[in-house]
């Protein structure tokens, strides 16, 4: 009999993540298989991998939440100063003291997940293996007990050359789509457009541009940042014009920030039902101020750079309410214009990316320059140039550019993505288009993508950015999600421990009732909460534990708890009673370590997983 065998598809950070919990998480035989169209952003993904990314690009926020681990907030920051291999690194990175609050170079986020694979690849129980496999996944058809997918040959010798590939599970983590730049329809291939900035392509042509050359960027937030600020350091002295519709700009951290939660009340306004967009936001306007200002009167220690994020990260819990009174259609207008302006209120950035482009717009006659308004074409314009039509609200103005970098996002809406996969799994009603905001798709609480009927696909999980819509209306996350690490870390988590129950208990819809049934029926009975604490406790301290022998020593106590408990009850002669049981201690646990309403360092004092530098901190 052959062990059960996942599938995930996407090799970058999020099926990275889901592979590592897997690894960590499974206690029975498992075989994984993470398929990889391309090698070079195995382990990366579009954001990390090392061609896309020079020494210059650092990660948007600080070093220390970039763990891979939300229970071990310290992980890379660690791993960065006493394991990373830094023979081949540059100045000023070579001696480099990491810190929780400082910059690190996005490239080296390749080598920190493979240490972090091999490592669990070690760990892992026995039998619980890891396939890493080459090849694009154009196709699925699911039945009742499998998944059959279909591999397109990644060698480049025959692109038609197929296999197949059967499965008990596949996880989709395809990472981020790019999104069809019309406007630019003409030029795609012009040797003056570069389409994929992050591509090695894309960055080899900002490096080479002559310093004189008159650039436009096109965005104005983290992404368009990373392309003036890589300009900037190799000396270019010709115009960047940063161009979009709202002119919004990255907000800079200030020095030794570290993330924080505070409390607030609801902002009751914006519970009154909704009646026009004026009203609204004039009543969001109201709140926010009123808010802003409670931050500041009640924590006079919060540097007033980081207010708006503290008051955007108070009211996620809040905002599924506000936003379910909100039609559906104006929810995705409103989204469509301020969703740049969310992001930048939610997530701001390490100074190392916005000090060299704040410090040249400041400067008298400075090269950088902020133009507001919509580009509505780029063409063609002699001489190997390019002319850029932007349209402001009472003017048109046309830029000729030796360069145009587009920062133009990714693709939201799925029914848009130029992917095989994607079309066919629409065409075969797998997934659902979300219908509420048109990011992504309609997925259940354990990310279970939904058919148009409301039908959960069983046999499949979704990660990453196309839970993008499910996330702000479940919980409240509006901004920032192209690289919300955060997100990715308790998708993760919560996947791989479904799924790995799913298979314990081989599991359908009867048996998941069962275990909520069983989890109610234990937190009811008041003889029981202090055994089922303890219980939640051990599993939670199993589920965060690398160490195989950790976990087999917290494993054996656990289970040691669990037959003690139901001794002293009658259970059912098959075993399922403790099954059960298991599951609902381990989907208690789950919610622990997922829980969002506090800080990942607050998780650990809260979890009693504390070392001896968190407390030296706290």
């Amino acid at each position: 009999m052959r062990r059960p065998r996942i599938l995930v598809i996407g090799a970058g950070l999020a099926g990275t993540a889901t592979a590592l919990r897997l690894l960590q998480f499974a206690r029975m035989p498992l075989e994984i298989v993470l398929l990889e169209r391309r090698a070079e952003y195995r382990y990366a993904g579009v954001a990390y991998h090392r061609d896309g990314n020079p020494w210059g690009h650092v990660f948007n926020i600080q070093a220390g939440r970039m763990s891979a681990f939300r229970e071990d907030v310290d992980d890379f920051v660690h791993w960065a100063n006493n394991e990373a291999d830094r023979r081949q690194w540059p100045e000023p990175w070579t001696d480099f003291e990491f810190v929780e609050h400082g910059p690190a170079p996005r490239r080296i986020y390749h080598d920190y997940l493979a240490d972090r694979m091999t490592e669990a690849r070690r760990e892992a129980y026995p039998d619980v293996d890891l396939v890493e496999a080459e090849g694009e996944a154009i196709d699925l058809t699911v039945s009742d007990h499998h998944v059959e997918v279909t591999i397109r040959d990644a060698n480049g010798t025959d692109a038609e050359r197929t296999s197949t590939l059967i499965t008990d599970h596949v996880v989709l983590a395809t990472g981020l789509e790019p999104k069809w730049p019309a406007f630019a329809v003409d030029v795609l291939a012009h040797e003056a457009f570069i389409q994929h900035p992050y591509s090695t392509e894309g960055v080899h042509r900002l490096l080479t541009v002559p310093p004189q050359a008159n650039v436009v960027i096109v965005g104005t937030v983290l992404s368009a940042y990373d392309s003036a600020a890589l300009l900037l350091r190799q000396g270019h002295t010709g115009t960047i014009h940063l161009v979009s519709r709202s002119g919004t700009t990255p907000r800079a951290y200030p020095e030794h920030h570290q993330h924080g939660v505070v409390q607030l009340p609801v902002p009751a306004r914006l519970l009154e039902p909704y009646r026009n967009r004026d009203d609204f936001l004039a009543r969001l306007r109201t709140e926010w101020e009123a808010a802003c200002a409670t931050v500041r009167a009640d924590h006079p220690e919060i540097d007033p750079m980081v207010v708006s994020e503290r008051v955007a990260k108070a009211w996620e819990p809040h905002l599924p309410m506000i936003i379910d009174r909100i039609p559906t259609d104006e929810l995705r207008r409103l989204l469509d214009d301020y969703s740049t302006r969310i992001a930048a209120f939610r997530v701001g950035a390490v100074r190392y990316t916005t000090a060299i482009v704040e410090q040249v717009m400041a400067a008298e006659n400075g090269p950088v320059e902020i133009v507001i308004g919509r580009v509505e074409r780029v063409e063609p314009a002699g001489s190997e140039r390019l002319a850029v039509t932007v349209a402001a609200p009472t003017t048109t103005r046309v830029i000729t550019a030796d360069l145009v970098v587009c920062n133009f996002g990714r693709e939201t809406d799925y029914t848009q993505v130029d992917s095989p996969l994607w079309k066919n799994l629409l065409a075969k009603d797998l997934v659902t288009p979300h219908r509420r905001t048109g990011r992504g798709i309609e997925v259940d609480d354990r990310g279970t993508p939904l058919r148009p009927d409301g039908e959960p696909v069983t046999l499949l999980s979704a990660i990453g950015v196309m839970r993008e819509g499910d996330e702000i209306v479940r919980n409240g996350r509006a901004g920032a999600f192209a690289f919300n690490l955060a997100a990715i870390k308790n998708h993760s988590i919560v996947v791989a421990a479904h799924l790995l129950a799913r298979l314990e208990l081989d599991s359908d819809d009867a048996a998941r009732r069962a275990v909520a049934e069983r989890r109610r029926a234990l937190a009811a009975d008041a003889s029981t909460r202090p055994e089922l604490e303890e219980a939640v406790s051990l599993e939670v301290r199993r589920l965060a534990t690398r160490s195989r022998d950790e976990r087999r020593r917290l494993d054996e106590r656990l289970e040691a708890h669990l037959l003690s408990m139901d001794s002293r009850r009658a259970s059912r002669p098959d075993g399922t009673h403790g099954r059960l049981t298991r599951a609902a201690v381990n989907q208690a646990a789950v919610e622990r370590l997922t829980d969002i309403s506090v800080t990942p360092r607050q998780l650990r004092r809260r979890l009693r997983i504390v070392t001896d530098e968190d407390a030296e901190i706290s």
